[in-house]
């Protein structure tokens, strides 16, 4: 072996170690055993591997893999019930994003992020409801985000990422490794890690400029105390208000969070509580074009709202635990619970559908009616396992067996104006005025999903080859609201995964895997009404290579997923899920420094999206709507070495064009965005400042963002930040 994990692979420095003594144990025990085996040393060649630990391999909970060389990605991150795991040596693709790079382009939620990403893309704008995602072609919901790893606990709108440390992208289906999420995503998963004290204090002001008159100002504390350290408090406090990108419009945000952490000898601890509240009037609204267009209407002002005066308020109110103990130096056990209260209340105006299809022509003609849509989602979500290692013979095994449960409930109040006013995207009518009170939400369901996971990690060939096999078996069981059973039924769904390291450096790994959603109950007037329909198993099979070049990884994806639809047959009435879409794809990443100082990330994701089987024949063989064939990220930032403190950045992120009907009659534009930075590093007073600038959309590009629905890409946006450390 070339090294021990035990002393060579130290916890993020914002992360408190184990006690020194333990560390000091762990170190003389590998320095024996590297003593022991000496003689075979001498005789490795240049290409023997370092020894491969299929665990966790961070030393305290909450604990994260090392940054990568420029410190904007992380060597890895969580996999859920694989644990938190290097990127080498996990059979998926995955990016892993660190706080430097949130900072340095000044992100505001998670979108901002996971943009820099050509297999992702976000279905909405800055400004409006929320963030959706687009993985690898399919959609993933905000709501399954995973927060520390328990899924269901975000809100339909935006986690404010002043309070996060990480963000966590596993492209593909996720439903092995965290369970399937409230949304039924399968495009991939995104988690999110909250912020831990360093055993360096800090007190961090930030203040903040954004648009033409948002100001804002984030207060960042953290302390260790205890012996060693054990004991941590980080506490995250944000204000923002006014005027962001649309005019005459406010987004206001308030947001207080707190992270107490326990890191002992063999017990570790965390407890998160956050709230938010959110205001926001003039949203950037979407909306859906008129079937059988096409042309798409010119894109509005990138600066107004075609529906003037919505307005929306938001709150969350989150608080989750989670607890390690290392029964032996082999076996950990571990648990996580978390509950959260979020509600949105809004204005919702709606082009109109019906009698006949009044929404945006391509003249940009609509018919509007106005209303509230307010909702509110109490859930809880836990988790609980235990994780081993043991050796049968040569053949090293990690094992886990873990359980989880989600329980929601959610009610809404939801009513239109029954008069529409006729209206135009580019001199839009003042909403139909509200003629009705506005009802409190009511119960509508509840959602109640668990699973139980076992997975082995097998590792041969000195560690050269691992094998992880794994088995999750998930229950939907959702509710009505007079409490009968709507829906209860089961499915299985799989992981097998391979990676093989044929030198130190370089990893060939594949999966097969599956991700799961809710299969839905034939309706009344189908020939098979009320047949309830097993979950749906969405299906991948992956194969792919990494390269850590020492400061540069590289990665390149080839995937299928097909996903089933469900579908009535016109002859028949037969509902059924005998539809289906598939997509492929090759993807291709880089990122790491060219050179010191000079840090790059690059990537192309190349989608292959057809509707293979429909209703009928109908559309068979389209291009699956709103999934763009080709895009292109390239992203620099680069400290000017005749400049001390000073850094430039800049990002290109490009989007073909897509379809947005299955008939393939409508074809949206593509568009290109061109974002541009800078910072300075100095000391005022003996104090570090870092001074930042953004400007996103620097070409002020009117671009329509697609999905089922379409919304105007944010215009051309300036970003400030003046941030002391006391």
């Amino acid at each position: 072996m070339n090294s021990s994990p035990a002393c060579s692979s130290q916890p993020h420095p914002r992360f408190a170690p184990k006690p020194l003594a333990q560390r000091m144990r762990q170190c003389l025990g590998a320095s024996l055993a590297l003593l022991a085996a000496g003689a075979t040393a001498q005789t490795t060649t240049s290409t023997t591997l370092q020894e491969v630990v299929v665990s966790d391999q961070t030393e305290a909970i909450g604990g994260l893999q090392k940054t990568y060389s420029g410190g904007q990605f992380a060597r890895g991150g969580s996999l859920g019930i694989l644990g938190i795991t290097d990127l080498m040596n996990v059979p998926f693709s995955t990016t892993n994003y660190t706080s430097e790079l949130i900072e340095n382009q000044q992100a505001l939620t998670i979108a901002d992020v996971v943009m820099n990403d050509a297999s992702v893309r976000t279905l909405a704008a800055r400004g409006g409801y929320g963030d959706d995602f687009q993985v690898r072609g399919f959609t993933v919901n905000s709501r399954d985000v995973g927060m520390n790893g328990l899924v269901g606990l975000a809100p339909a709108t935006r986690i404010p990422l002043e309070m996060i440390e990480r963000v966590e992208v596993l492209k593909g289906p996720g439903s092995f490794t965290s369970g399937t999420g409230p949304n039924n995503s399968i495009g991939g998963s995104i988690n999110v890690v909250t912020k831990r004290a360093a055993d360096v204090p800090l007190t961090r002001l930030t203040t903040t400029y954004m648009g033409k008159a948002q100001f804002g100002t984030h207060l960042d504390v953290g302390r260790r105390f205890g012996e060693d350290n054990q004991w941590g408090v980080r506490a995250n406090g944000v204000w923002r208000n006014g005027e962001g990108n649309v005019d005459g419009g406010r987004q206001r945000l308030g947001l207080g969070s707190l992270g107490v952490d326990y890191a002992g000898s063999r017990l570790r601890w965390s407890l998160d509580a956050l709230t938010t509240s959110g205001k926001t009037t003039e949203f950037r609204p979407q909306i859906a074009f008129r079937s059988g267009i096409t042309q798409a209407p010119a894109v509005p002002d990138n600066r107004s709202s075609f529906y003037p005066g919505a307005d929306m308020t938001d709150k969350a109110k989150t608080v989750m635990s989670r607890l390690e103990f290392d029964v032996n130096d082999n076996t950990t056990v571990f648990a996580g619970v978390g509950y959260s209260d979020v509600s949105t209340d809004q204005n919702f105006p709606t082009a109109v559908t019906r009698p006949v299809d009044l929404r945006p022509n391509t003249q940009g003609n609509f018919s509007v009616n106005n209303g509230y849509y307010d909702e509110y989602n109490k859930t809880t979500s836990a988790e609980v396992g235990v994780r081993t290692r043991f050796k049968t013979g040569s053949i090293g095994h990690s094992v886990v067996l873990a359980a989880n449960t989600l329980q929601r409930e959610t009610g809404y109040f939801y009513q239109l104006t029954t008069t529409p006013v006729a209206s135009n995207l580019y001199n839009p009518s003042a909403l139909p005025a509200i003629n009705f009170a506005r009802g409190e939400p009511s119960k509508t369901g509840d959602l109640a999903m668990h699973s139980i996971a076992v997975a082995d990690t097998m590792s041969f060939f000195n560690d050269r080859f691992l094998v992880t096999l794994g088995l999750r078996d998930q229950t939907i069981n959702q509710k009505s609201v007079n409490g009968s059973t709507a829906y209860d039924a089961s499915a299985i769904t799989p992981l097998v995964g391979l990676v093989f390291k044929p030198v130190q450096n370089i990893s060939v790994y594949g999966n097969y895997t599956a991700g799961l959603m809710a299969g839905g109950i034939a309706g009344a007037t189908a020939a098979n009404r009320g047949e309830i329909f097993a979950p749906q198993k969405s299906k991948q099979y992956e194969v792919g290579v990494k390269a850590d070049w020492g400061t540069l990884t590289t990665q390149a994806a080839l995937y299928q997923i097909t996903r089933p639809n469900s579908m009535t047959d016109p002859v028949t009435q037969v509902y059924s899920f005998g539809g289906e879409q598939r997509n492929r794809g090759l993807e291709l990443t880089m990122y790491g420094e060219l050179q010191r100082g000079l840090r790059a990330m690059a990537s192309a994701s190349f989608n292959d999206a057809k509707l293979t089987r429909t209703a009928g024949g109908v559309n068979q063989g389209n291009d699956a709507n709103g999934v763009p064939d080709r895009t292109f990220n390239v992203g620099l930032d680069w400290d000017m070495p005749w400049v001390p403190g000073l850094s430039l950045n800049g990002r290109v992120i490009n989007t073909s064009s897509t379809y947005y009907d299955a008939a393939n009659l409508l074809r949206m534009p593509s568009w290109t965005r061109v974002d541009l930075g800078a910072r300075y590093a100095t000391k005022i007073a003996g104090k570090p400042v870092v001074l930042r600038a953004n400007l996103e959309n620097v070409a002020d590009k009117a671009y329509w963002v697609t999905s089922t629905y379409v919304t105007v890409g944010a215009p051309r946006t300036l970003m400030l930040s003046a941030q002391i450390d006391f």
